[in-house]
């Protein structure tokens, strides 16, 4: 029968394919001014290499620190002194942008914030490089550089005055070409083998796949560095529209996780073999197939099954050991044991429903024969 066959292709983590690619590296620098939030940072800056958090500084404590340990490490206290100093001036900049975004805005009261994040990325194999310079206000866009063209773009008319003048200081368009290709490159792998021993690891993720309501679920988490790619396939088909492919999020333990979901019609959901491979840097891509037949997902008839089993396995060894301690009226032989011990009567009750419950799974199993 083919039931056997399907069950240990549901439980098994098919690895196929080793697929060799290089790997993005990325250094990024977060800065942020704030007005209007009581007990709050007026400006705060955070760094990150590969999704880890590498220094920090805030507007109370007035101090560049690292967050990392090999951070702290790589460089000596005179270098804390000077980042820190520049760290100070920056923030006295970014309070006087807020200051003159909100009159722009014709704004005078309220919460405001003032963002920048702006770094370089590297790929290991092909050796490409890019940069970017971003500005938010209040959580919108508000002008960032086309490092390829050299020059601003302004989404609103507010920032117009800002891409005008910075346009037209091509000596700092020039430095900054070479600060995101090159310097900041430079930097971003000194980084890299400073932290050789975090930054350079790899974590393999961890994968579950299930169906809820009307959406296919693959979940990936636990993997390290962040470059993951999840396929949804149906019936062997790469799934492209309908999938809603998340975002990668960073967990609190330094790795990362990401989800895929499929909506399926409900036609669809009464039958069918979903597959989701999952590629990372740590090794094989990991493929987990979830079968529906009739609108029943059979890895959880299985898994029911199997807990039925061993609750069965130890109702017998809690008897046994019950017997072994004396569960038993004095001069009673072992082949006639008392049951009007609670504790037994318990059991014996309970026994009967596993085994019903064990019959059921397997008469569900057989029924569901793939064919």
């Amino acid at each position: 029968m083919k039931t056997n066959m399907t069950t240990a292709t549901l439980l098994v983590v098919l690895c196929c394919f080793h697929v060799a690619s290089g790997v993005t590296h990325t250094m990024q620098h977060f800065y942020t001014a704030t007005s209007g939030i009581p007990n709050f940072p007026e400006f705060i800056i955070v760094s990150v290499v590969d999704g880890q958090q590498t220094v920090s500084y805030d507007s109370i404590t007035k101090r560049l620190v690292p967050k990392a340990k090999w951070m702290a490490a790589a460089v000596d206290s005179d270098y804390w002194n000077q980042e820190t100093e520049k760290a100070v001036g920056t923030e006295a900049s970014f309070k006087n942008n807020v200051v003159v975004a909100k009159s722009r805005f014709n704004q005078t009261e309220g919460v405001h914030t003032y963002q920048n994040m702006y770094g370089c990325q590297w790929d290991d194999e092909s050796q490409a490089v890019d940069g970017y310079d971003q500005y938010g206000y209040d959580g919108e866009d508000f002008i960032s550089l086309d490092l390829k063209d050299l020059r601003y773009v302004a989404p609103n008319q507010q920032a117009v005055i800002t891409k005008n003048n910075w346009d037209n200081d091509r000596a700092k368009l020039e430095y900054l070409k070479q600060y995101y290709t090159q310097t900041c490159i430079e930097w971003l792998k000194k980084y890299l083998q400073f932290g050789s021993s975090t930054l350079g690891r790899t974590v393999s993720p961890e994968v579950t796949l299930l169906q809820k309501d009307s959406r296919v679920v693959c979940h990936s988490t636990g993997f390290y560095p962040d470059g993951v790619m999840i396929t949804l396939k149906r019936d062997g088909v790469d799934m492209h529209e309908d999938v809603d492919m998340g975002e990668t999020l960073p967990n609190e333990d330094g790795t990362f996780q990401k989800r895929a979901e499929l909506t399926v019609s409900l036609e669809g959901r009464k039958k069918g073999e979903f597959t989701c491979e999952v590629a990372h840097k740590s090794g094989k891509p990991i493929v987990k197939i979830l079968i529906v037949e009739e609108g029943i997902n059979l890895v959880g008839i299985i898994i029911g099954c199997v807990i039925a089993a061993l609750v069965l396995i130890g109702v017998v060894v809690a008897i046994v050991m019950m017997k072994k301690k004396g569960y038993k009226k004095a001069g009673q032989s072992d082949s006639d044991s008392d049951t009007s011990d609670p504790k037994v009567r318990f059991i014996l009750q309970f026994r009967p429903g596993v085994l019903k419950l064990l019959q059921a799974c397997a008469s569900q199993i057989d029924s569901n024969d793939f064919g």
